[in-house]
């Protein structure tokens, strides 16, 4: 059984924000946007879209998860990126930052490639869950300790497409 958490248009109230605020801190760009697949994909097809600042898309393969509700705490490089980002300024874009454990490995590969600057936007952050600090400069929601599905966010590869945020309950697969 699927719960809204968080509607359609508060999501897109909220990425229009976020967009906004990345336009005030980069006002002439470029700024490299680097989704991790696949999640993310979402949120920074509309993130590009709110916001006026040039920027530059790419994405990276990250895999933590596996088919279960909960991370395997192993960090797997599924795809690299397709251009440098030295000299760059970039934002890795996530749809959920839960454990950092993902993105601690991350953020340690993409500053070695000595970007100009490097900061993480999120649409969804669950802080209670922080095994590993990470720094995010951009948040979308914070939110409780449930698993998320829709707009990105996955069980299993299923339920992405939904509009809104929910709460897959317990007795879901």
């Amino acid at each position: 059984m699927l719960k809204i958490l968080l509607t359609a248009d508060q999501i897109r109230t909220r990425v229009a924000e976020l967009g906004a605020q990345i336009d005030r801190d980069y006002p002439t760009g470029p700024v490299y946007l680097i989704a991790i697949l696949k999640g993310a994909c979402f949120f920074l097809a509309d993130l590009a879209r709110a916001m006026k600042t040039p920027s530059r898309i790419d994405f990276v393969g990250i895999s933590s998860y596996g088919k279960g509700k909960s991370t395997s705490g192993e960090v797997r490089l599924t795809k690299d990126l397709d251009a440098s980002i030295e000299g760059c300024d970039v934002i890795v874009v996530e749809d959920i930052v839960d454990t950092g454990i993902t993105l601690t490995y991350l953020m340690k590969v993409f500053a070695q490639r000595k970007p100009r600057s490097l900061r993480i936007a999120t649409l969804l952050d669950k802080p209670e869950r922080r095994q590993r600090q990470v720094e995010v400069h951009y948040t979308g929601f914070r939110i409780p300790d449930k698993f998320v599905v829709g707009y990105g966010l996955d069980y299993a590869e299923d339920y992405r497409n939904l509009k809104d945020v929910c709460v897959l309950s317990d007795d879901e697969p």
